[in-house]
């Protein structure tokens, strides 16, 4: 399996790109976020690129898609394991969302914000973050993440957590609520308790 390319950049196009390794070029399916970073660092062709590779062998190809940061492979096979999510709207997915920004949508169980992406429906963005709300613990943020990696954890569990739903019986939308307590827990820190949470977050949702 190939686990990594690096090589010169052929060609970019919409969807994918041909990386030269020794005088073989490789064609490598990639987000639009990650052609744009090649094209940015490499210029439209010829200049040196590297990239993740996650290699899918089926009975009639081997297709070779390619990231340019680990947090957008991870998400890419995490993204897999929800039904009615290829590989085609996996790439969607994350030409639309940064990690971190994925990370949040599945946090606040955003589904509106899922579906901004090609390809997806209410209901396969309901998958998304009722499926992997559980699983995104672990996953790095990357670059385009809002916040720190802790604060996500924090809102995703304990008072925050409870100060989420709290703001959400009061009649805010999920995403707002996990807005205001991730900036809330951020100034008051870890230690926080649900009732200055609470009244923390009230205040940012007021301001």
């Amino acid at each position: 399996m190939i686990a990594k390319l690096t090589g010169r950049l052929e060609e970019s196009g919409d969807g994918s790109c041909v990386i030269d390794v020794g005088g073989v070029g490789y064609l490598v399916f990639c987000s639009g976020r990650t052609l744009a970073s090649l094209d940015g660092n490499a210029g439209p062709a010829g200049g040196a690129v590297s990239l993740l590779i996650e290699t899918h062998v089926r009975e009639d190809h081997i297709h070779l898609y390619g990231f340019a940061e680990a947090a957008e492979r991870d998400w890419f096979k995490l993204l897999l394991n929800v039904q009615g999510v290829g590989a085609k709207v996996a790439l969607g997915i994350l030409s639309t969302l940064a990690p971190g920004e994925l990370i949040q949508a599945v946090l606040a169980q955003d589904k509106a914000m899922i579906t901004r992406a090609p390809g997806v429906g209410p209901k396969v963005g309901n998958r998304i973050v009722t499926e992997l709300k559980d699983k995104v613990g672990n996953l790095a943020l990357g670059p385009g993440a809002v916040g720190t990696e802790a604060a996500a954890g924090n809102v995703a569990q304990g008072p925050a957590a409870d100060a989420i739903s709290a703001l959400v019986n009061l009649g805010y939308r999920p995403a707002e609520a996990h807005r205001a307590v991730q900036a809330a827990a951020g100034s008051l820190g870890e230690a926080a308790e649900l009732q200055a949470l609470i009244r923390d977050s009230l205040r940012q949702l007021a301001s």
